[in-house]
């Protein structure tokens, strides 16, 4: 058999569990041929849980050693490594916990699934340099109406139900986490990265939408209409471009454009 075969028909036993290969294998006195492919398979699947392992470490801390086995087991069947690279393996993780039963029964753990893709992708986004504060006071006031932002490329968005934030900080102190506890209404928050390290807050309501409307595209004159559904119209400008400020005082922004 050619090697490219060869090699091919091995990858699919090992990713699909084809039998492809078998007519190639041979026994030795020490193991049979099954039992030989069987430890390449084996060694491929613990390779891939331990992968989403070091990427899920609170997650695995909230069901347990044994619940997190049969999870990413069940996961990496539905969802199999098809990227070159294994930083990808885990990108469905929180839909999948989201739909699939029995863990779609606890939202909370589809959540924290989210929180730490986030996070990941927080720190493997590229770099970009942040506007400085000043560039704020070379605007023209005739530009302001089409001004549009630029967001820097580690920004997150997300909206949680539950305490997710809390658990995880206290998971990561080692220190006894509060109560799984659900809101009302799913609540803003943003995260983001300075330098190396990784963080992120609660939003408001108005907040919120605004860095949505901000990454979708919209100016400032819509930003100020928008926020107008919670601001004074009389305050809104000042509003907007207060949370404008903010937002280039913690590196969120690299550029200032306007039409």
């Amino acid at each position: 058999m050619p090697l490219r075969a060869l090699q091919r028909d091995f990858q699919s036993a090992l990713m699909a569990g084809s039998t492809g290969i078998n007519a190639q294998l041979v026994s030795t006195p020490e193991a049979g041929a099954a039992r030989r492919l069987d430890i390449y398979v084996q060694a491929y699947r613990l390779r891939l849980l331990d992968v989403l392992e070091g990427d899920y470490r609170k997650l695995a801390a909230c069901v347990g050693d044994t619940q997190f086995q049969a999870l990413a087991g069940a996961y990496i069947s539905r969802y199999p490594s098809r990227h070159p690279s294994l930083r990808w393996l885990g990108q469905y993780m929180a839909d999948f916990l989201a739909s699939t039963p029995p863990w779609s029964g606890q939202p909370l753990l589809a959540e924290m699934a989210a929180f730490e893709w986030a996070q990941g992708e927080v720190f493997d986004a590229p770099d970009a340099t942040p506007l400085a504060p000043a560039a704020i006071a070379a605007i023209p006031a005739e530009s302001w109406a089409d001004l549009r932002l630029r967001a820097h490329p580690a920004l997150r968005r997300l909206d949680l139900t539950w305490n997710v934030a809390s658990i995880w900080l206290a998971l990561d102190n080692d220190t006894e986490p509060p109560a799984p506890r659900a809101g009302d209404v799913p609540s803003g928050w943003l995260m983001w990265r300075q330098d190396l390290d990784i963080h992120w807050r609660s939003l408001s309501v108005d907040e919120s939408w605004a860095i949505d409307a901000w990454c979708s595209g919209a100016r400032f004159a819509e930003l100020c209409e928008g926020l107008c559904e919670w601001i004074d119209p009389g305050q809104v400008a000042a509003h907007a471009a207060a949370l404008l400020k903010g937002w280039i005082s913690a590196g969120l922004v690299t550029a200032l454009l306007t039409d």
